[in-house]
């Protein structure tokens, strides 16, 4: 029993160490970014992620709106 969790952690720090070798022994070495607005494919078909959809949403004004405001109707 012992031996099969032994060999087991070995295993994984095995795997870590082999997933990071370009994040561990690489002066420039970063995680890739999975982020939406990170990936230069969805940049360029006009794509963004949900929170930066939401928040241009709600900085959006609606002319009509503001003419509205300013009409002192």
């Amino acid at each position: 029993m012992v031996q099969t969790i032994i060999t087991a952690v070995i295993i994984l720090a095995i795997a870590i160490m082999l997933m990071g070798v370009r994040i561990f022994f690489t002066k420039k070495g970063t995680f890739v970014n999975t982020h939406v607005s990170g990936n230069k494919a969805m940049q360029e078909r006009g794509i963004s992620c949900a929170s930066s959809q939401e928040r241009d949403a709600r900085e959006h004004v609606s002319p009509i709106i503001e003419m509205l405001k300013s009409d002192n109707l």
